[in-house]
């Protein structure tokens, strides 16, 4: 009970604290106040300690397709109703004849990465038989890889042709039996479904105190972009930076110094975070968002992807963007 009761009488404070700021400096003191208390790694871990984090920290996707070249299965995971991802279901698949990750194309090499499913295709789509009765098309090339050089494109999960005899591999793709993609194709959404591909089992269980300490740096360097600290924010960025259109690390610097001169008054929100590990790396994850960005000359809003590399503190540099 003592615990307890000091734990009301340092929300008390910290409230009265808030309401006594407010009272002389006014809402934009209070706001700069809490945007402050966001860059807190003490925040995040008290935030998701009790989040399902292992596959990464997922705010938006509820379903999450993990394919293990190596063992050639296609899981698909679930949140379930205590929001913990429950294996519903593991398919057999035909992955590329080549081993490795993929790097150009025509290599027959299924990639390693971390992908959206952008849409569904059909019949209706003149949709080749020899795919079976529907594909999805993943965003393969994604950030990542086009940071990497890697090329190609028409990386699908789909069927198996009905009236014609196929090769026990993909020339890149993921192939499963007819009747499981239908079961798949009514068991997932694509807009809150990702996929993960490794040549073994993707990584699970993924540490909190790095998610924590990634989620606090990500709000550390929205804090500088916020409140026009340009030196802060450039900071996050690693001297191996280049942006997804080839923009260098010097230009970038350039073009958000002329910005940042500005002194523009703006908001800043982000939606829908995921912080996931990305496979076969070290310590690179992917960072995706819904960003919200409104100033007097500009509005964004749409997804924003970041490529970060953590270094031996648990700080984050933004090797690429998009």
């Amino acid at each position: 009970m003592r615990i307890v009761f000091l734990i009301l009488i340092s929300l008390t404070l910290y409230a009265n604290n808030i309401l006594t700021n407010y009272r002389i400096n006014g809402i934009t003191n209070v706001q700069k106040q809490m945007d402050f208390e966001l860059t807190k790694d003490k925040y995040w871990s008290e935030y998701i300690k009790n989040i399902d984090t292992r596959f990464g920290y997922l705010e938006s996707n509820l379903k999450i397709l993990t394919c293990n070249k190596n063992k050639s299965t296609l899981n698909l995971y679930v949140k379930d109703s205590t929001n913990s991802y429950i294996l519903q279901k593991e398919y057999s698949a035909f992955t590329g004849e080549i081993k490795g990750d993929k790097t150009e194309e025509g290599d027959l090499i299924t990639p390693i990465g971390i992908y959206k499913i952008l849409k569904t295709l059909t019949k209706e789509n003149k949709l080749d038989s020899f795919y079976g009765p529907l594909a999805f098309v993943t965003s393969y090339p994604n950030t990542y890889d086009i940071y990497r050089g890697k090329n190609g494109h028409g990386i699908w999960i789909h069927g198996l042709p009905s009236k014609e005899k196929r090769d026990s591999f993909t020339k890149g793709c993921i192939a499963i039996d007819n009747q499981n993609i239908k079961a798949l194709h009514n068991n997932i959404d694509i807009q809150n479904t990702i996929l993960i591909i490794d040549s073994n089992e993707v990584k699970k269980n993924i540490s909190k105190n790095i998610l924590s300490s990634i989620l606090s740096e990500l709000f550390i360097w929205r804090y500088a972009w916020l409140y026009d600290d340009i030196d802060g924010y450039l900071n996050f960025y690693s001297n191996e930076f280049v942006r997804h259109d080839g923009m260098t690390l010097e230009r970038f610097k350039k073009y958000k110094s002329r910005i940042f001169r500005k002194q523009e008054e703006k908001t800043i929100i982000f939606n829908n975070i995921n912080v996931i590990p990305y496979p076969n790396s070290k310590n690179i994850y992917q960072i995706t968002f819904k960003e919200s960005y409104k100033s007097d000359t500009f509005k964004f809003l749409g997804d924003k992807v970041l490529i970060v590399k953590i270094d031996k503190n648990n700080k984050i540099k933004i090797i690429t963007e998009k």
